[in-house]
């Protein structure tokens, strides 16, 4: 039977029954998205999906609430919000839905439960701290789209409403662009792995345009490759590979010499004409051509061994 309804609860509105309504608007577009506590409407029936309320969680009957007691888990014992939920029984079909290639479907599924989905159950649940996320707390993910809710003192009857659907858009902002992210990292990883080989035992690796590679490095422990080449534009650029996502620290450093230069400056420093620039914290250089960016990688490679 068609889905006619999407029927979350009325009032103050949380990131899990937001994101869930990203992914159920997106497969139903057709369907009538409701906010309400109306014990009829928050009834099963075939032609609904009910999330975030109605007290239980049956797959068949698609309703898809966790506050009653005990909630449903996963497999390891985390706790599920809706939008776990949700994500377990339709994710993959949105995947589907924005064109992610088949054979990607059950790994990208997988990855955005773990970074993104988990997050939110936890944090929905109180099974985390928002305290977790450091001092920068108020810019996760669940607090910002906290931060769109009405003031307390909006005398408007559809305050909380108005707000849930204004803010509808917006979390469909993050949610689409993590997996376009997510998707890119897939596709460009065999065109990282090939280019890894033919480096062979060199520490430059050359991709042809930029694209996620970091991961592929650590995969394959390719620990020797200090610096990547890429093409940008008219330009080349020569980087250097960062430790892991959660520093700046660098496999190397470009020279110290280079830092901050920029055309005649930096082509002194270097030696090498067609050299354009250098960021004063050393991750980054330019040249006008691929020799020249080929060289000043080389120059780069003496000095940090």
């Amino acid at each position: 039977m068609t889905i006619t309804h999407l029927v979350t609860h009325s009032g103050g509105f949380h990131a899990d029954e937001l994101l869930s309504s990203v992914v159920l608007t997106h497969l139903f577009p057709d369907a009538e998205l409701v906010r309400t506590r109306d014990k009829k409407m928050i009834a099963p029936a075939a032609d609904k999906i009910i999330y975030d309320v109605g007290g239980a969680y049956d797959g068949e009957a698609q309703i898809f609430d966790h506050h009653q007691r005990p909630g449903p888990e996963r497999s390891d014992g985390q706790p599920f919000s809706s939008f776990g939920l949700i994500w377990a029984h339709y994710g993959r079909d949105y995947l589907t839905a924005l064109d992610v290639p088949a054979d990607d479907i059950e790994a990208i599924h997988l990855k955005f439960d773990t970074k993104f989905v988990l997050p939110i159950d936890l944090l929905d649940n109180g099974a985390m701290e928002p305290s977790v996320a450091g001092p920068l707390s108020v810019l996760t993910l669940p607090s910002l789209l906290g931060s769109l809710k009405p003031v307390f003192d909006d005398p408007s009857p559809t305050a909380d409403d108005d707000a849930f659907m204004s803010a509808l858009p917006i979390a469909r902002s993050f949610v689409e662009a993590q997996i376009r992210n997510l998707a890119a990292k897939f596709r460009s990883r065999q065109i990282v792995d090939q280019s890894i080989a033919e480096a062979g035992t060199s520490p430059i690796l050359e991709l042809p345009m930029g694209m996620p590679f970091r991961s592929a490095l650590d995969d394959a422990e390719a620990d020797h490759i200090l610096f990547v080449v890429i093409p940008r534009g008219a330009d080349w650029t020569l980087g250097g590979i960062k430790l892991s996502g959660d520093t700046f620290d660098q496999r190397a450093d470009l020279p110290a010499a280079w830092a901050g230069l920029t055309d005649e400056a930096l082509e002194a420093a270097s030696g090498v004409k067609g050299a354009k620039f250098c960021h004063n914290a050393r991750f980054i250089a330019v040249a006008n051509s691929r020799d020249a960016i080929m060289e000043m990688a080389q120059i780069a490679v003496q000095e940090v061994q």
